[in-house]
């Protein structure tokens, strides 16, 4: 009887210890991708360059997305696959994202339950944060594994990326790669819908890549980011504003009269 019961113990233990080594190497790899990621920031050297440039947005981030979309394995169109919602603003995008989710997980389908990404940013604690599924951040395995699918296919010699201008990096900065990320889970997970909020702006987000969203949604607005979506209200919602689609339904809350000429507009 001692002889099974020690037996026993010992598998439970080389179990527990499998488990504990497995869980490590998912810790050790995700923390590898993570400082990879973190080497996607802009250097002080390349704001610098750019702030003396005068120009602090880059115009040409949209096609530059679509570039690295190429280059990962995908077409410009198939993020119409994803149902988007975009939502922007300065004050309330994030909660509306959060609002918008949580409404969405409570649809009740015939079929099957909607199964539902959101993309936001920044994170609290940890980066898987910025992307979850039905609420949920992606596990760090699943990060590191998407991560790393990305980070090859861009760093992969075929197919070339396109040079939308000179200046443009083979690896995107940091929240542009979290972007591709995002679309590239979502793709592959096959979520319904996703919900993406933009990052600064709108009309030169790289979340504007998208050419039919679902709907897009403006949060309030306010003066913000000033050096880079300029000191006037109509300057910001005129940036805001850039995601609006022809044809595609837009919901802002109630804003500024000079704010809602230039919406409309």
């Amino acid at each position: 009887m001692a002889t099974e019961s020690n037996a026993c113990c010992c598998k439970h233990i080389q179990k527990h210890d499998a488990a504990f080594k497995d869980e490590k190497t998912i810790e050790s790899a995700y923390y590898a991708a993570i400082e990879k990621l973190n080497k996607c920031q802009s250097s002080p050297e390349e704001i610098q360059k750019i702030r003396d440039s005068g120009k602090l947005l880059n115009e040409n981030t949209v096609a530059e997305f679509e570039a690295y979309l190429e280059k990962i394995g995908y077409k410009v169109e198939d993020l119409n696959k994803l149902n988007i919602i975009h939502v922007t603003g300065t004050k309330g995008k994030g909660s509306t994202c959060a609002f918008v989710n949580s409404i969405l997980q409570q649809v009740d389908s015939p079929n099957k339950k909607l199964k539902i990404g959101l993309f936001t940013s920044p994170h609290l604690i940890e980066a898987c944060e910025r992307i979850r599924i039905n609420g949920e951040p992606i596990s760090k395995e699943l990060f590191t594994k998407y991560f790393n699918e990305v980070y090859d296919r861009l760093t992969s010699d075929t197919p070339p990326l396109k040079k939308v201008t000179p200046d443009t990096h083979n690896i995107p900065v940091y929240f542009r790669f979290v972007n591709l990320m995002a679309v590239h889970v979502f793709l592959s997970e096959g979520v319904d819908v996703a919900i993406m909020e933009v990052g600064v702006g709108g009309q030169y987000d790289s979340t504007n890549a998208v050419r039919k969203p679902v709907v897009c949604g403006i949060a309030s607005l306010g003066i913000d980011h000033q050096a880079i979506l300029g000191s006037t209200i109509e300057s910001i919602a005129w940036h805001k504003a850039g995601i609006i689609k022809d044809n595609i339904p837009a919901i802002t809350v109630p804003q500024e009269n000079t704010a809602m000429d230039v919406i409309r507009s």
